[in-house]
């Protein structure tokens, strides 16, 4: 296969006993830390990489100014799942077959050795708090969690309104509930959230360890809902409120069918239907100002505790955000305002063995990298061995000179194998799984507004960029039905009737299962209420049906008709299994 990642063979670095000509204090006889914070759903939109002039991140500065900032750094995949799995395996989707939310990772990679566990295995304590997977621990990877890791629930208490939505109504069953904003009358404390996780991570910080450490914070905002206390949005009136810089009205024009098709989704246009787009933009920055503040407790515990001379921090987002640019709202894209992503690194002076000079503050660095390397990155400035399937390079020859030698290019995989956006240095390619094919000039169209792959000028540099691509995917892996999320079972005998569906949205499957001893009926329901059959499912066996946000399915007995019970279909695909009884 041709990989887009030249693989060399990082060296392994033994841990041996400082001698008295040693430099700095040496730090180098005990393994150095890892701080390891993670900022979920942030794109460029920070004052140091200029993505949003209003934007309020003096923490994100501070720590971007304190070592290395990599302008230039790119999610492995377009959505949490596959980049957090990426991330935490060090295996790419297009090698793992891990490219979609609705996959399991323990289903999809059950032998797979993520870094906390890399580090345990190598005399490390691992412990952590707040997202760092997709809304799951994987309590075996860790020493210690907050909340508890058996529960394989990162999230603590947060405060959310009572009546939902506040801002934003529902423009259908398709609209992922999540998305609305408003300012809370809260303090940190009373909104829990971020606040818990970065208390529990700051009192680690904050005492002495006995053994080095790899230790992660999972700061979950500016996710949506963006619900924080009202005093992270005072900064942002709404009347001064800009709409993105990337935001461009026929931006749409010159893609071809398979980006016109990514591009416009029915967010935006609701958003902008209800008057809420400079809200939208307003919640947003909101919820960064407040993670940010939250890593400032993180910094501030770092830098105070016992700690912060032997302690290497990593920052990363795991993917970006659109608000109107390319007529898109959310993710799932594979342009910069989706792969471009925030990535900080600090290696303190003779903390790192092999590296005793440490990071050099301010230093800036534009080659093109992907979250992929943390991995193989943090497993050499350690001193431990490199983990052999790992796909990226590491990035300790840009932590020593940024402007080192880089022949390797970074790859964000879309949703569905073959399909992805390529960043080289100064260009990107877009290749779609149908053919279909965007190409950029980085260094004159920031805003990727030009498309150039139809112009035959810039034949040869599709073809160059285009010999740096896969050239192999791993399929897609289903979700088992297990792992499917379920829909609510609504018996008949709760005395609720069946209602009509009211599809709207794109069409997906959904499994219906049988667990009763007899066959039943499966109808489905008519905008008119009428019933439409779609045959019998017999006992213990299951039907795939592809259906839609909104619509609903009734189950009966075929002996009679008689309604058992019925199941409204949710936004995303799923099982509704029909129980034993009613």
């Amino acid at each position: 296969m041709n990989s887009p990642f030249a693989r060399g063979t990082i060296a392994l670095f033994l841990l041996v006993a400082v001698s008295g000509s040693a430099s700095p204090a040496s730090a180098s006889e005990r393994p150095p830390n890892i701080l390891f914070i993670a900022l979920d759903d942030l794109n460029d939109w920070i004052g140091c990489l200029g993505g949003h002039p209003q934007t309020l991140t003096p923490n994100l500065d501070r720590l971007a100014a304190s070592g290395v900032l990599f302008t230039n750094a790119h999610c492995p995949g377009a959505a949490c799942n596959p980049s957090r799995t990426a991330i935490m395996t060090g295996l790419s989707p297009h090698r793992s077959g891990l490219y979609d939310n609705g996959q399991k990772m323990r289903e999809i990679l059950p032998d797979a050795e993520l870094l906390p566990q890399h580090f345990r295995n190598h005399g490390y304590r691992a412990f952590g708090s707040g997202k760092i997977l997709h809304y799951f621990i994987d309590a075996r990877s860790w020493d210690e969690y907050f909340p508890e890791k058996e529960s394989e629930d990162p999230f603590p208490r947060t405060l959310y309104p009572e009546k939902r939505p506040v801002s934003l109504p529902r423009g259908g069953p398709w609209q992922y509930v999540e998305t609305d904003w408003a300012a809370l009358d809260a303090t940190d404390e009373e909104y829990g959230g971020d606040w818990l996780v970065t208390k529990w991570v700051g009192e680690q910080l904050s005492q002495e360890q006995k053994e080095p450490f790899f230790l992660a914070c999972g700061i979950y905002r500016p996710h949506e809902p963006w619900f924080v206390p009202a005093k992270y949005f005072d900064p942002f009136p709404l009347e001064d409120i800009q709409i993105p810089p990337g935001y461009k009205e026929d931006d749409l024009d010159d893609l071809p069918p398979a980006g016109k098709k990514r591009g416009p989704n029915r967010y935006f246009a609701h958003i902008r239907e209800h008057g809420q787009w400079k809200a939208g933009i307003q919640g947003y920055l909101a919820s960064i100002h407040f993670a940010d503040a939250m890593l400032g407790r993180i910094l501030d515990a770092l830098e105070n505790g016992p700690h912060a001379d032997n302690t290497i921090v990593v920052l990363w987002s795991d993917h970006g955000w659109h608000l109107g640019e390319k007529q898109h709202w959310q993710k799932f894209t594979a342009w910069r305002a989706v792969s471009r992503v925030p990535l900080m690194i600090r290696v303190p002076e003779g903390a790192a063995p092999g590296f005793s000079q440490g990071t050099k503050p301010g230093t800036v660095c534009d080659r093109p990298v992907n979250l992929l390397s943390l991995f193989p990155t943090l497993t050499e400035l350690a001193g431990l061995p490199a983990k052999a399937d790992n796909d990226g390079p590491s990035l300790v020859p840009l932590l020593k000179n940024p402007e080192a030698e880089w022949p390797h290019v970074s790859l964000t995989h879309l949703g569905e194998p073959g399909s992805f956006g390529l960043s080289a240095q100064g260009w990107r390619l877009i290749h779609y799984a149908n053919g279909d094919e965007e190409l950029y000039d980085i260094g004159n169209d920031p805003h990727e507004w030009h498309n150039l792959a139809p112009d035959p000028a810039h034949a040869g540099k599709l073809s160059e960029l285009r010999a740096l691509a896969p050239t192999e995917f791993a399929p897609l892996k289903e979700p088992s039905l297990e792992a499917l999320p379920a829909l609510t079972w609504i018996p008949a005998r709760s005395g609720k009737a069946t209602p009509p569906s009211r599809p709207d949205g794109n069409p997906f499957d959904v499994t219906f299962l049988n667990q009763r001893e007899n066959p039943v009926e499966l109808f489905w329901m008519t905008r008119d209420g009428d019933r439409k059959s779609y045959g019998l499912i017999a006992p213990g066996k299951t039907r795939r049906q592809q259906t839609r946000p909104g619509a609903v399915w009734q189950v009966a007995s075929p002996e009679n008709g008689e309604p058992l019970g019925h199941f409204v279909v949710g936004d995303r695909k799923a099982r509704a299994e029909v129980p034993d009884s009613n």
